[in-house]
C-alpha cells in the first residue's frame, strides 16, 4: 500500500510513501542519457532525458518504483491488485511491458501533455521482466508543474484521468476514490459554528474540530482522504528547506507505523521510505523508516551524458545527533 502527492511552492515537488512488509534491495537510482533501455516490442532506447528516482536494479536494469526526469516530469507507481490488467501484444500499437512504462515514459517525455500523445498509441502489456518475476499490479500517478493525472489499466481498457486532487493511494479505482471526497467537503482547517441546533449551547472545545471528521486509519481510501486534506491546506514558506519540510510532514500524515497493520505470519507493513523529488531542480530526497533524517541526491552533479547507471545503497540506520 502507498500514498503519493504533489506540492507547489516555488518549485514544485513529487513524492510517495512506499509501504510495505519488507523491500527488494531498492536504491536511488540514476540513468544517464545515453543508457541502453532494451524495450521489449520498440528496440533500443539509448538516446532519453535522464533519469532519477529509487529503483530496484534486476540484470544492470532499473525498476523504477518513482522517478523524475531532467524536464520536471514525475511518476511513481502504486500497488492496484484486483483491479489492474494488462493487453498482449497489438499489431500498430506501442506494446509497453508493464516494468518499461516509467523509462519509456521518463525517457521521451518532458511534460504530461506529451506523454497523454504518447499514452493515445500505447498498449501496456503482461510480458513480465523475467521467468519467476510476476507482473506488478500497478496504478501510476503523473504530475509536472502544470497538470497531474492518475493512469489506470484495467479489464475496460486504459484509462486517464485529470487528477485534482493531487494524491494517489490503491483502491478503490481513481473515480471513486476522487467521488469519495464529496463526503468530506464539510471538512475545513478553521474553527467552525454550532450548525447543528442554533438554540443548543453547543461550543468548540478544542482547537482543528473543524477538521473532525476526517479518516484517520490505514485503508488507501482512507489515506486518500487524509492527504488530499492534508496537501490542500498545507502551508509553507518558499525556500528549499521549508518545502522540503512541509511535504514530508503531508506524506508523514499517513505513515504507516510497526505494529499498526498486521499481516500473516507475524509481519508488519511499514512506510519503508518515504520521497520527496524537487522536480524543477533535480533533487530526489528520502528518508526511511529507520532513519528520519532526510538524505538527498542530485542528478546535476552526476555524468547526463553516460552509459551506466550510477546507484546509492539506501542510509537506513537512525542518524541522531548529540548535543554533548
Amino acid at each position: 500500500m502507498c500514498t503519493a502527492a504533489t506540492y507547489q511552492t516555488k518549485d514544485f515537488y513529487f513524492g510517495r510513501n512506499l509501504d510495505y512488509e519488507f523491500g527488494y534491495g531498492e536504491t536511488v537510482t540514476f540513468t544517464p542519457r545515453h543508457y541502453p533501455f532494451q524495450l521489449n516490442g520498440l528496440g533500443v532506447l539509448d538516446q532519453h532525458y535522464a533519469i532519477l528516482g529509487m529503483a530496484c536494479v534486476q540484470n544492470n536494469y532499473p525498476l523504477y518504483y518513482d522517478a523524475i526526469n531532467e524536464k520536471g516530469l514525475c511518476i511513481a507507481g502504486l500497488n492496484f491488485v484486483g483491479n489492474a490488467w494488462y493487453c498482449k501484444d497489438e499489431p500498430g500499437k506501442d506494446n509497453v511491458a508493464q516494468f518499461e512504462l516509467i523509462p519509456w515514459l521518463l525517457g521521451r517525455c518532458a511534460t504530461v501533455q506529451d506523454a497523454r500523445t504518447l499514452l493515445d498509441r500505447m498498449n501496456l502489456v503482461d510480458t513480465p521482466f523475467c521467468e519467476g518475476m510476476p507482473v506488478a499490479s500497478l496504478h501510476w500517478m503523473i504530475a509536472d508543474n502544470h497538470e497531474c493525472i492518475t493512469l489506470e489499466s484495467t479489464k475496460d481498457g486504459l484509462h486517464v484521468y485529470d487528477n485534482p486532487a493531487g494524491v494517489l493511494t490503491n483502491n478503490p479505482p481513481f473515480p471513486m476514490q476522487l467521488f469519495a471526497l464529496n463526503n468530506y467537503m464539510q471538512l475545513s482547517p478553521k474553527a467552525t459554528g454550532n450548525h447543528f441546533a442554533p438554540n443548543v449551547p453547543l461550543n468548540a472545545y478544542s482547537r482543528g474540530m473543524g477538521a473532525m471528521g476526517l479518516p484517520g486509519d490505514l485503508s488507501s481510501q482512507s489515506r486518500f482522504v487524509r492527504a488530499a486534506f492534508v496537501r490542500a491546506n498545507s502551508r509553507s514558506g518558499e525556500s528549499e528547506a521549508e518545502s522540503v519540510s512541509q511535504f514530508f510532514h503531508i506524506l508523514g500524515s499517513v505513515e504507516q507505523q510497526r505494529g499498526c497493520c498486521e499481516l500473516d505470519n507475524g509481519k508488519y507493513e511499514i512506510t519503508l521510505y518515504t520521497s520527496c523529488c524537487n522536480a524543477d531542480k533535480g533533487i530526489y530526497y528520502y528518508t526511511t523508516y529507520e532513519n528520519s533524517q532526510i538524505t538527498a541526491v542530485d542528478m546535476h552533479k552526476e555524468d547526463m551524458d553516460g552509459t551506466e547507471l550510477v546507484s546509492y545503497p539506501l542510509v537506513k540506520e537512525q542518524q541522531i545527533r548529540w548535543m554533548k
